[in-house]
């Protein structure tokens, strides 16, 4: 039997996980809503047979599972909904923005027993698979410490330009949409870390989110991540976090993509043919029929999710 899906929030996110659940046997998205009459449009368009719910909670109670793919502030409001009426929650990340909301958030969650994960798209992929299986069997010596470096022309880059909040510091920013990824990656490797340092700059708009961040975390055994992200300039963007092993390195670009060195240059690993995030997606989807079923999975916890925040909204406060 297929699981009954709402999406809530159908912008690119929201568009691209409609596309991989529309091809999943386990999963029937049919409920959608989005406040933006284009998205709802743009997302009707891909297939027959899509349903536009009235409202927000019209989804939520015609669904077995509700995907969250809106703002964090809303998002908030609506995976309580979702999980007081019994149905599993998997929300986008950040888990939040505001800590202490958060911290609430997981609880009343995890109160109602409800299947509840965060899609950090790493978590089932090939590429955390790999690289977290080779850290723990010693293929890679000790480790050494990870290098975050994210890079971009303009923040938010051309495909997110539809998604504005990304661009204010409230909510959006490059450190919680694309830092928080490679944060949850590192803490899948190392352990829990904690924030040693971190300076972040902004523009002169105090609206607007920041343009730079650089950080140093550290596991309980001071192994260390260093992080350098920056918006400006004529350059390609660049998503790089490199696990550096005393034996061998293994870097992944591009969230998906990896890479391995002995002290040579880095050599990517065979091409499958498969477009890595599609295949991510599928993974996620994949592990969520499991999570739903009540089986083990790979997705990240809440309690991951907000581990995570709590170091990225730390970073943004800044702490010398």
């Amino acid at each position: 039997m297929t699981t009954r899906t709402a999406i809530i929030g159908l912008g690119i996110m929201g568009r691209r996980m409609l596309g991989q659940m529309l091809l999943h046997p386990q999963f029937d998205p049919v409920h959608l809503w989005d406040p933006s009459a284009d998205n709802a449009a743009l997302a009707m368009d891909m297939a027959s047979g899509l349903q536009l719910a009235a409202s927000a909670e019209d989804a939520i109670d015609g669904a077995d599972i509700v995907y969250l793919a809106c703002p964090p502030v809303p998002r908030h409001a609506l995976a309580l909904m979702a999980a007081k009426a019994g149905k599993a929650v998997f929300l986008e990340k950040p888990l939040g923005v505001d800590v202490a909301a958060s911290r609430d958030l997981v609880q009343q969650i995890t109160d109602t027993a409800v299947p509840a994960a965060v899609n950090f798209t790493q978590a089932a992929g090939a590429a955390l698979t790999t690289v977290s299986g080779d850290a723990k069997a010693g293929r890679l010596g000790d480790l050494a410490g990870i290098d975050i470096v994210v890079t971009y022309s303009n923040w938010p880059r051309a495909w997110q330009q539809a998604a504005d909040w990304l661009r204010f510091r409230d909510e959006g920013g490059m450190t919680r949409e694309v830092i928080s990824h490679f944060l949850f990656f590192s803490e899948r490797i190392l352990g829990p870390l904690s924030l040693v340092w971190a300076r972040s700059s902004y523009p002169d708009d105090p609206a607007l989110c920041e343009t730079h961040m650089l950080a140093r975390l550290e596991n309980a055994a001071g192994v260390p991540v260093s992080i350098l992200a920056s918006v400006g300039g004529a350059q390609p963007d660049r998503q790089e976090l490199t696990i550096k092993g005393t034996a061998r390195s293994a870097r992944v670009s591009d969230f998906y993509a990896v890479a391995t060195s002995d002290g040579a240059d880095f050599e990517a690993a065979p091409a499958t043919g498969d477009d890595p995030r599609s295949s991510s997606l599928r993974a996620q989807l994949d592990d969520l029929a499991k999570m739903v079923a009540g089986q083990p999975h790979r997705l990240a916890t809440l309690d991951e999710a907000l581990r995570v925040q709590i170091l990225i909204e730390a970073m943004l406060q800044g702490k010398s």
